[in-house]
């Protein structure tokens, strides 16, 4: 434990009566290069615990000061689990985890671009429904080097005990008499929770109640259940005696997206994006019916454990093929293997014959039937289709293929008579029949390009930068980002559709975009898991795969 003194910094705008001198301590631990990550702040019931750290949140420096003020994110954490914690925070740092231990490593190999040092500010952890849970992760973020915490327990509570003993901390201090006009807490009275099997009651409580229950196998009080009865207890991932006719099950499968502030209706479009086929046939219309006012409707969706048809597999690249491929998506997986299936319902249609040693990072369907593949190396390999290829066509994949075995690649697409490739350094090349054109377009890795064979061409690209740029070869990129983001761009895919061009950008913070490049509205969706591939189909309805669903959604 190490104590902090007042900092010079504090320019003596008050907080509550009474606890000057405990401001003056966080800012100086603030500003304390060295101080630990950890800020524990204790005290009794009345000492003004909770006031402080609101003043703490919105505390910023002087008028005129030209130091950036370090981002605060407040959490409370009374009444949470240690998973609907792990979401929230997750969510207000722009990563995306499926578990506590999903967020302690995102974070801590996230490629985020925070604005400065973010510290999260994690209050009543003594009324939290799992405290004991919550003090193990809070003590594994303060690990963490890109944040630091300061976190709110009472004194005589364990945490503040088993943090000091795990770690070094900062200690604030609060007891003694309370707080001069500061009313003492009433315990407030446990919200009832919303019944835990009806969709509509779900979709319009409070997201982190539910989820509260739904981890503890908690049942709403007197409430028989409309489709089910009270489940027992059980932690995420283990074996129910009820699953809520298939509810908590999607419900857990689509959380972090779920417990975003959002209206009910865009929440039932995710739920009803992420039940399985399994789930209790009177759940669907209810929450379709909820959903009308969302800006999506559901074609359909394929999770692990579905049977008909099968779920193909975890997602790691996607495609949309035209030509003789028509109406086909390709959907490569970690092995290496690609799946071909029906884009209409996503049944199988059979599998790409390939070589291609260790993983796929991008393929390219080529509009003759030929499938190009970029390997986890940069290298290229060509699969061809049924049709004979020109010869003008094996000659340049054969050019683009000797290119990238001296300088591999890391984003692949292709159209008629162009592959275009990215690199590590941020550079976008487009191999056509007359030549090569190049532009620098990012700052940093590009993660993925897209190529529009439209009326006017134009390539697309992300990358590491968080920025999606639009550019026509031979002609200088646009100077504006069709998108932007404080994350890494993870996957792109654009095509021609039947109302112009449309371009799917996904975010490493878990959110996909839909963009027209000609002028019009975008639409976000965010499926709760990590993204791992978009594609566009050529009637214009967008496919998310994450590592455990396939998912296509039709704008409305």
């Amino acid at each position: 434990m190490t104590s902090v003194t007042p900092s010079s910094a504090w320019d003596g705008r008050r907080p509550v009566t009474g606890t000057e001198a405990e401001a003056a301590a966080l800012l100086g631990w603030l500003t304390d290069p060295e101080a630990p990550r950890l800020c524990v702040v204790t005290g009794a019931a009345g000492a003004g615990k909770t006031a402080l750290l609101g003043w703490f949140a919105a505390y910023g420096p002087r008028a005129g000061r030209p130091r950036r003020r370090t981002g605060r994110i407040l959490v409370p954490l009374a009444g949470q689990s240690v998973l609907g914690a792990a979401w929230t925070i997750a969510d207000r740092l722009g990563v995306v985890a499926k578990s506590p231990g999903d967020l302690v490593h995102a974070l801590a190999t996230s490629e985020a671009r925070p604005a400065g040092r973010a510290v999260l500010l994690l209050t009543d952890l003594h009324a939290a429904a799992e405290p004991a849970e919550l003090t193990r992760l809070i003590g594994e973020l303060a690990g963490v080097g890109r944040i630091r915490l300061v976190v709110e327990a009472r004194s005589g509570s364990p945490a503040p005990a088993v943090l000091r003993a795990e770690r070094r901390v900062t200690l604030v201090d609060l007891d003694g008499d309370p707080v001069p006009g500061e009313v003492l807490p009433v315990e407030p009275a446990a919200r009832p929770l919303p019944d835990l099997s009806d969709p509509v009651a779900v979709c319009v409580a409070d997201p982190l109640l539910v989820t509260t229950g739904y981890v503890t196998g908690a049942a709403p009080a007197g409430v028989p259940g409309t489709l089910d009865g009270p489940e027992a207890p059980a932690r995420p991932g283990e074996g129910t005696a009820d699953d809520h006719g298939g509810l908590r099950a999607a419900w857990m499968r689509a959380g972090q997206s779920l417990c975003r502030e959002q209206p009910p209706a865009e929440r039932a479009s995710v739920l009803l994006a992420a039940l399985g086929d399994g789930a209790d046939p009177r759940l669907r219309p209810a929450l379709e019916e909820l959903a009308e006012g969302a800006p999506w409707r559901l074609r359909w969706a394929r999770h692990r454990g579905d049977l008909t048809p099968p779920w193909p597999g975890p997602v790691t690249v996607l495609g949309s093929a035209g030509g003789p491929l028509e109406g086909t998506l390709l959907v490569g997986d970690r092995t290496g293997a690609v799946r071909l299936l029906h884009e209409a319902d996503a049944s199988p249609a059979g599998r790409l014959a390939h070589t291609v040693p260790g993983r796929v990072t991008a393929l390219a369907p080529a509009p003759d039937g030929t499938v190009l593949l970029l390997d986890d190396r940069g290298r290229l390999h060509t699969v061809r289709g049924t049709a004979p290829r020109a010869p003008y066509l094996e000659r340049l994949t054969e050019a683009v293929s000797a290119t990238l075995a001296r300088h591999p690649g890391t984003a692949l697409a292709a159209i008629a008579g162009s592959v275009v490739v990215g690199d590590r350094l941020g550079s976008v090349h487009a191999f056509g029949l007359t030549g090569l054109h190049q532009a620098a377009s990012h700052s940093g890795r590009v993660t993925a390009v897209a190529a529009v064979d439209s009326e006017t061409p134009f390539v697309c690209s992300g990358g590491a930068d968080g920025t999606v740029r639009l550019w026509t070869p031979g002609r200088d990129p646009r100077p504006e980002p069709l998108a932007e983001r404080p994350s890494p761009v993870v996957s792109l895919h654009a095509t021609e559709t039947p109302h112009g061009p449309l371009v799917a950008a996904a975010w490493a913070d878990g959110l996909v975009e839909l963009h027209r490049p000609e002028g019009g509205p975008k639409s976000s969706f965010r499926p709760g898991p990590p993204i791992r591939a978009v594609a566009v189909t050529g009637a214009g309805a967008l496919v998310v795969g994450t590592d455990e669903s396939l998912i296509c959604l039709v704008p409305k």
